[in-house]
């Protein structure tokens, strides 16, 4: 009998892995991804917490799971789905058109656009960075320093940018901003050891093993203050420094900060492909706009279409380690669907 094919559309973290286990348990397999380069948001990280390794050794590893095992595409988006019977024909936007005997979709997420909380500042002020910005100095290797070529003596984390905010319509947590807060905090201390550094807080979210650990030595170790309270307004002194207003809500005080950068923790929202790709493949969105699955503790790989399945964030905000075995998981699922969609035909015939 044929190899059966899959389509795994997305090429972060959780499409290779998906990807790859499917290989592995031999189906042919198409990856298609609509970037240049594999990996998602996880390529452009530099340390993960919380032990600190390289996101670039996390991206090698998935990667040898796929080269020369699955069929990969790049600039490959899907503009159209057919299906006769139990069989697929996706269109995509280069021409080409691939067949699959079911579809994993494992498009990921998009991060908040902190410019939609104006009164943060971002791109109005040049020292004010998000998350993401601050992983690409990392990333750089060049010394942390202030637009106007300054090193920083004081740097402020405002978490929960674009989550947990109804102003914004989004009120759920985005699970890894308060961790990945604490993780640059550390770094940039490490870098800088005289800086002070404070993270402004709602209240502290730490979802996983060692997370506590880590926030315990931010801390004990590099002398981080922690502020609870949420960033009510940031403007700009003559110099080029951030002067926030908050209110600490633990003293019922307001308070006000001049610091010299200020890093905004942006949380995940449902990427724009996936709300196109939901569309062309007639897949659910739930009001968050993530995909909706069809049972949250038992069906959740599983789409409202036959044949299609979903991993990774583009269920929701996840850790890494919880986007991997969630895409296993998936991988699983569609392979056992394939070889019992295989087993009907045999019989049927």
């Amino acid at each position: 009998m044929p190899k059966k094919k899959i389509a795994v559309i997305g090429g972060g973290i959780a499409g290779m892995e998906a990807a790859g286990q499917l290989a592995a348990m031999g189906l042919e397999v198409s990856l298609l991804e609509k970037g240049n380069i594999l990996g998602g948001h996880v390529a452009n990280w530099h340390h993960l917490f919380p032990d600190g390794k390289l996101a670039k050794e996390i991206i090698a590893q998935l990667k040898s799971g796929v080269q020369d095992k699955v069929d990969i595409h790049f600039g490959a988006e899907v503009y159209k789905l057919q299906k006769s019977n139990n069989y697929f024909t996706l269109n995509l936007t280069d021409g080409q058109n691939i067949e699959a005997d079911a579809i994993l979709v494992a498009t990921g997420f998009d991060l908040f656009d902190a410019s939609k909380k104006e009164e943060y500042g971002y791109s109005i002020y040049d020292n004010v960075l998000t998350s993401a910005d601050l992983e690409e100095k990392f990333n750089s290797g060049k010394v942390l320093k202030t637009s106007n070529g300054a090193i920083p003596h004081k740097i402020a984390f405002i978490h929960c940018v674009g989550s947990r905010d109804e102003k914004v319509g989004n009120t759920y947590c985005s699970k890894v901003c308060c961790i990945t807060a604490v993780k640059q905090a550390i770094e940039v201390k490490k870098i800088i050891p005289e800086v002070e550094v404070y993270c402004f807080y709602m209240d502290l979210r730490f979802f996983d093993r060692y997370f506590e650990d880590t926030y315990f030595e931010a801390q004990t170790k590099y002398g981080i203050q922690f502020i609870r309270g949420r960033l009510s307004e940031a403007s700009e002194d003559m110099n080029g420094a951030i002067i926030l207003k908050a209110e600490d809500t633990l003293i019922g005080k307001p308070l006000k900060l001049t610091v010299d950068m200020v890093v905004l923790m942006v949380g995940k929202v449902s990427s724009t492909g996936t709300q196109e790709l939901s569309k062309r493949l007639s897949i659910q969105l739930d009001e968050d706009r993530f995909i909706k699955t069809l049972d949250s503790h038992t069906l959740f790989n599983f789409s409202n279409k036959e044949g299609i399945f979903v991993a990774g964030t583009c269920t929701g905000p996840k850790t890494i380690t919880e986007t991997i075995a969630d895409a296993r998981s998936a991988a699983m699922q569609a392979a056992s669907y394939l070889r019992n969609n295989s087993f009907s035909e045999n019989n049927s015939k």
